[in-house]
């Protein structure tokens, strides 16, 4: 089974589908080691963590069809990818699906942004017009060679034009292929609501931090997200945010040792260098040398 097949038999199961966004190597692997069925990429957290840069734009589509070809051949779970716009009109996202799926995702987001896009969370967005966007969602299902390769349409309409302009794209992009709606900075149970019954396609929710609130999109326990139809949550700040805690809170112990002279071993905080090979499957190169390799 390939693993697009396996991202469309969640989609059409029971279970609600908790997908973390993810944005290296560490991140991806750690998401397939602590049982998650599937993961995503964060566009703001690759274009962030890749080239120091906010997410506006700055990153380009081959860059991120490279950074995430890496990230999927290196986990058995299937892969979704943050495509942003396409990065630019219809023809631009022919390509971008082409160059997604030969990177081995098992499909992309595309959103109804203007180019260069913004954080959907962030102040200042536009959208296209809702045409524009409903053939740029045509060209990207034609242009996949896999039928099970999956795409989402996301819409930044509702901080724009409100619910009711939110539902008419979501039907205009149904109509033209779309397999899953992505309505982002949702503002709670209500916009959900309006856009399930709206449509027949399944929606993912954006639950940004997973465990910390923010100013947009309030959480919302999962199992209530699953009682309102919603198929999919993803989680695209929650590790990028943890990773970075941690990595301040260790800078500022060093800094501290640095000052002090204090030795410390705070176990608690770091993994230890086993739990890094087993993460990164030393034990794989271990077994191909054993079988391969002379010895001399």
């Amino acid at each position: 089974m390939t693993k697009a097949k396996r991202m469309r038999e969640l989609l059409n199961g029971d279970e609600l589908i908790v997908s973390p966004g993810v944005f290296d190597g560490y991140s991806v692997r750690l998401v397939e080691q602590a049982g998650f069925k599937t993961a995503s990429t964060s566009g703001a957290a690759v274009s962030n963590s890749r080239f120091g840069q906010p997410d506006v734009g700055i990153m380009g589509m081959l860059d991120n069809a490279q950074a995430v070809a890496h990230l999927a051949r290196s986990v058995s779970i299937p892969l979704m990818a943050d495509a942003d716009t396409g990065y630019g009109n219809a023809v631009t996202v022919h390509h971008a699906v082409q160059y997604f799926e030969e990177a081995g995702v098992v499909g992309i987001n595309l959103e109804d942004q203007v180019w260069p896009k913004r954080c959907g969370h962030m102040e200042g967005k536009q959208v296209i017009e809702a045409q524009e966007m409903a053939k740029k969602l045509e060209a990207a299902c034609n242009a996949r060679q896999d039928d099970d390769f999956v795409i989402v349409a996301r819409t930044d309409a509702i901080a724009i034009g409100g619910i009711d302009e939110a539902v008419r794209r979501a039907k205009l992009y149904e109509a033209a292929g779309a397999d899953v709606l992505f309505p982002d900075a949702v503002r709670g149970e209500d916009d959900i609501k309006a856009l399930r019954d709206a449509i027949d396609i399944p929606i993912t929710v954006n639950m940004g931090f997973g465990i910390r609130a923010r100013p947009t999109t309030p959480l919302i326990p999962l199992p209530r997200l699953s009682e309102l139809g919603v198929k999919r949550v993803s989680l695209p700040r929650m590790l990028p945010a943890a990773a970075m805690h941690a990595m301040r809170q260790a800078l500022m112990l060093m800094k501290q040792s640095v000052e002090t002279g204090e030795t410390m071993d705070r176990s608690d905080l770091l993994f230890g260098i086993q739990d890094i090979m087993d993460l990164m499957d030393y034990s794989k190169i271990r077994e191909l040398e054993a079988r391969y390799t002379t010895g001399a």
